[in-house]
């Protein structure tokens, strides 16, 4: 059960964590000054929520490791999760990592996972689980101006000029192989979810696809229809695509060349 817990807040850290790297890249190359600032903001928020999970975390991970009593086991630190774990031992969604490619498509994967992160955080702000119903509760702040932030965006780009339209569409039948996997739990996030600590990810996909369906109506855009043998997944386990070990060598850089280091 303990490690159940340690994987599944991991795996929401991990999440939060590379989405806002992926998202910070845009930093200084928004196409409007005001839109830059709005999304290496929305970057922020969501390393603050990878922090707030990588510090339960290594709360976790340090009682589990005095149980083990094993003293070769280094002290798990907030910086020591994000920056000394390899791609394996990464559980972060598979969409979180892919490149942010244009405007269109960086949108497009933040109205999908912010969409669901709205939902998730909404269902474990009710957790039996004070720490993790805490963060939750406060990252749901943020999440709800992300969503409304993208879904806006969604909308004008298209409803737009013919370029803005088509961009938009291309960008969402992408993305959409990787949504399947926001739905299908790993074996710790059953566990927990079991427990009460956790939430069942089965039973909010309907609601997010209603909510998404509804803003790409607005938008004039189509819905992607479900192709099954096109279902991204993997990421909750370790299996990532080669993305994210060209993401990680450049975040953990400076702690891997100066071991220790603090500002």
């Amino acid at each position: 059960m303990r490690q159940a817990l340690l994987d599944y807040t991991l795996h929401l850290a991990d999440n939060a964590l590379v989405m806002g790297h992926r998202l910070s890249e845009w930093t200084g190359h928004g196409p409007m000054l005001e839109q830059d600032i709005a999304l290496t903001n929305i970057a922020l928020d969501l390393v603050g929520q990878a922090r707030n999970f990588y510090q339960y975390a290594a709360e976790l991970a340090n009682k589990l490791n005095d149980q083990k009593r094993n003293s070769e086991i280094n002290v798990a630190t907030e910086d020591t999760l994000a920056y000394l774990r390899d791609a394996r031992d990464f559980k972060n969604l598979l969409i979180t990592e892919t490149h942010n490619g244009d405007w269109g498509q960086t949108i497009s994967k933040l109205f999908f996972f912010s969409g669901f992160q709205w939902h998730f955080y909404t269902e474990l702000s009710k957790s039996d689980n004070d720490s993790l119903s805490a963060i939750a509760e406060k990252s749901l702040k943020e999440v709800t101006y992300h969503r409304r932030w993208s879904s806006e965006w969604v909308i004008r780009l298209g409803d737009g000029t013919a370029e803005s339209k088509e961009r938009m569409q291309l960008a969402i039948d992408k993305l959409w192989s990787y949504t399947f996997e926001l739905f299908q739990p790993a074996q710790y996030e059953i566990i927990c979810a079991d427990l009460r600590i956790g939430v069942d990810v089965t039973a909010l996909q309907q609601i997010w696809l209603a909510d998404i369906t509804g803003v790409l109506k607005e938008a004039k855009l189509s819905t992607p229809v479900d192709q099954e043998n096109f279902k991204r997944k993997g990421g909750k386990t370790g299996y990532h695509s080669e993305e994210l070990g060209f993401l990680l060598a450049e975040m953990q850089c400076l702690q891997r060349a100066y071991p220790g280091c603090e500002w």
